[in-house]
């Protein structure tokens, strides 16, 4: 009976229990549906009204042949939690020697010993954090020491292990002893992807490519250059994502796909980049020069191959400001530009009136125009050559005189003042004074008075070289997107800006200050590339007057000369050893430049050139001797593979240098010198050279390279 009593009470329990919870049930279900089911509904309406932007990926930026110049790469960072409550720290602290070893064998910036000082010191960290803890439980008040575990916490929940590595090194990471545990709670193991924009070629055309970075929402955008200018193509569309409404929880559910950004294709070649950012670094090295650029267009078309600025910076030059769309007083340079309005306009039209000049002539009683190459008079048509200010003076002010301002509007209705729009955010138009008095005016015709862009300045001697045709510079050409392209078409910025024979006249007058005896270009001439150009020598402003111990050195022209290519300008800023005119500095660049693009058969050549009959077949070298040359181009640019090169044999005269274990870049700059040719095959390191090291082979013969990645 008392059996039957107590399981009787045992069901009624049982089943008071079940009451009770049931009328909870009931009350909570009632309560949520019908009592308060407005205040859920509209949490509920809240949540499912959220809408997420999704951020688009940005697209790539290509050099004109298709290769990546700048591209989004997803990198990992692997952090440990050492705070959670599951974490092995006996496991750990038992494992650590096998850990140290496997992350010293395979992440190398860190020696074995300071990876063991890294962990040693987290679990140091913890320890105190967890002292911290319980000294806390008895002391609940103490401020200090509550900041100071919180601090310790802080640390311990996001411990750096790997920073901005691949998928592929996580995962290997995650194999190593006690990180191989299946459970990220008991580990610690945290991985942090992040979007990084990467560039593959470095450092080579960087300011021209431009930069990205956070605006004020958090969000990638292009800040200067190419990603600034066409950041919104570049960026995409955001797409959107809404919470729905699942089974046991809310999910996400994208609304509207994010579409990519375009990629765009410029006009830059990185090889022809490679070649004139070496030339550059070259000559700014041997002068010691305080920075220096360089843009080499295409005359036909105003494509901008290369364009290189670079500083010098704690012994060795880098990517500085892009000088060549900021306004600088030109100098001589524009003498031919004054040149074509004064045939244009008839001011001129002998071409062997003698202008008197006599070395000296204070126009107005003013400070006097000089000379630097004094003569008694010149001629109409070496007025450019003999680089003459007073004569380039007397014949503008034949026009413009009793009109000052007719100087600079003529300039305008050129489409000189027009900004070129070329997609490098900072670019500057020319800065000229529109009310000019007579004596500015006189000082304005041979390039003082006025800043110009030395972009602009290349455009003009472009519309010279291309018989009159005033073509827009450009640095891309087409954007691609998921589903369509869209060539964009070469544009000019005026028709003609002058007669295709006045182009003739004035291109022969380029020509002559290379090639004619007394020409201020003599040291540019080569018997393999017909270069033209014109040299401008320009004092720097500081303060509010010209010092006259610092110069910018200019040079400008085409090449070759009977059917242009390529256009040209160079400048060189305050240089302070060696070379000191604005030929032996900027000319020698344009030189180096025309040199190589000819010895790899990128002038329309065969390439296929013999020294015996052209002893000027190789660019002029001025690199210092030794390893650290070598060593330092493949820091300064970030060559594939984490050595460093090595240091080529000396050879004889006429035998073929040793490059094996080179870069291509090294190598192929080591036998250009040497005055060979250089033919590729595979990527990576030079581990076979045919002919071999050593062989006596004439200078313009061809070495094969075999390139691999482990040498």
């Amino acid at each position: 009976m008392n059996n039957r009593l107590l399981i009787i009470l045992r069901y009624a329990f049982i089943s008071l229990v079940i009451l009770v919870v049931s009328a909870r049930v009931i009350y909570k279900m009632v309560d949520t549906t019908v009592i308060h089911a407005d205040d859920w509904n509209a949490r509920a309406m809240e949540e499912l009204s959220k809408i997420t932007e999704i951020d688009p990926e940005r697209g790539d930026i290509l050099d004109a042949k298709g290769r990546i110049l700048a591209t989004n790469l997803r990198y990992y960072t692997l952090r440990m939690d050492l705070t959670g409550s599951q974490f092995r720290d006996v496991e750990f602290r038992d494992s650590l020697g096998m850990i140290v070893d496997s992350l010293a064998l395979h992440y190398k910036h860190r020696t074995r010993e300071g990876w063991a000082e890294h962990l040693n010191k987290a679990l140091e960290l913890r320890k105190q954090w967890k002292a911290n803890v319980e000294k806390l439980k008895t002391d609940p008040d103490n401020k200090e020491l509550r900041d100071a575990t919180h601090r310790l916490r802080s640390r311990l929940r996001s411990w750096p292990i790997l920073v901005k590595v691949t998928f592929s090194e996580i995962n290997r990471a995650k194999g190593f002893n006690f990180f191989r545990i299946n459970h990220s709670a008991k580990t610690g193991l945290i991985v942090e992807p992040t979007v990084v924009r990467t560039k593959p070629y470095g450092d080579l055309a960087r300011q021209s490519i431009g930069l990205v970075g956070d605006d004020s929402l958090g969000k990638k955008r292009g800040k200067s250059g190419l990603e600034g200018a066409l950041d919104s193509l570049l960026y995409g569309i955001p797409g959107s994502a809404k919470k729905v409404a699942t089974t046991r929880n809310f999910s996400n559910w994208t609304d509207t796909a994010a579409i990519p950004g375009y990629n765009v294709l410029t006009t830059i070649d990185i090889d022809i980049q490679d070649i004139v950012e070496t030339e550059l670094m070259r000559i700014l090295d041997t002068c010691s020069a305080e920075w220096g650029t360089a843009v080499l267009m295409e005359v036909k078309t105003g494509d901008i191959k290369a364009i290189s600025n670079l500083k010098q910076s704690n012994g060795r030059y880098v990517e500085g400001i892009n000088h060549a769309v900021r306004p600088y007083e030109p100098g001589s340079v524009i003498k031919p530009i004054s040149m074509m309005i004064a045939l244009e306009d008839g001011l001129v039209r002998n071409l062997d009136e003698a202008i008197p000049t006599g070395g000296s002539w204070a126009y107005l009683g003013k400070n006097p125009i000089k000379d630097s190459h004094a003569h008694g008079s010149v001629p109409v048509r070496d007025v450019i050559c003999y680089s003459s200010n007073i004569a380039t003076a007397k014949i503008i002010l034949r026009g413009y005189e009793h009109n000052p301002e007719g100087f600079p509007q003529r300039l305008a209705d050129m489409g000189f003042m027009e900004p070129l729009g070329i997609g490098i955010r900072g670019e500057s138009a020319p800065r000229i004074n529109p009310h000019p008095k007579k004596i500015d005016l006189s000082r304005m015709a041979y390039g003082y008075t006025t800043e110009l862009p030395p972009l602009h300045t290349l455009s003009m001697y472009n519309a010279i070289a291309n018989g009159g045709k005033y073509v827009r510079p450009r640095l891309y050409s087409k954007l691609i997107g998921t589903d369509t392209i869209i060539d964009l078409p070469v544009t000019y910025i005026r028709d003609s800006v002058c007669s295709a024979r006045n182009a003739a006249i004035l291109r022969e007058m380029i020509h002559d200050v290379v090639w004619k005896d007394g020409g201020t270009g003599r040291l540019v001439r080569s018997k393999v590339v017909d270069i033209a150009g014109k040299t401008g020598t320009c004092y720097m402003v500081e303060g509010r007057g010209y010092n006259t111990s610092k110069k910018r050195l200019a040079f400008c022209g085409f090449f070759p000369y009977d059917n242009p290519k390529y256009s040209c300008i160079v400048l060189t800023c305050n240089p302070r050893r060696n070379m000191r005119g604005a030929a032996s500095t900027s000319g020698q660049v344009m030189k180096n430049i025309a040199l190589k693009l000819h010895a790899r058969g990128l002038l329309d050549n065969s390439g296929d050139y013999k020294a015996d009959t052209h002893p000027d077949t190789h660019a002029t070298l001025y690199a210092t001797t030794g390893s650290e040359p070598y060593m330092d181009l493949s820091g300064w640019y970030r060559l594939s593979g984490p050595r460093r090169g090595k240091t080529p044999a000396v050879s004889g005269d006429g035998q073929v240098p040793r490059v094996l274990g080179l870069s291509l870049r090294e190598a192929v700059n080591v036998l250009e010198d040497a005055g060979y040719q250089v033919m590729v095959e595979g990527d990576g390191y030079v581990s076979r050279q045919l002919p071999a090291a050593g062989d006596s082979i004439p200078p313009g013969a061809t070495v094969r390279l075999h390139l691999t990645q482990d040498t």
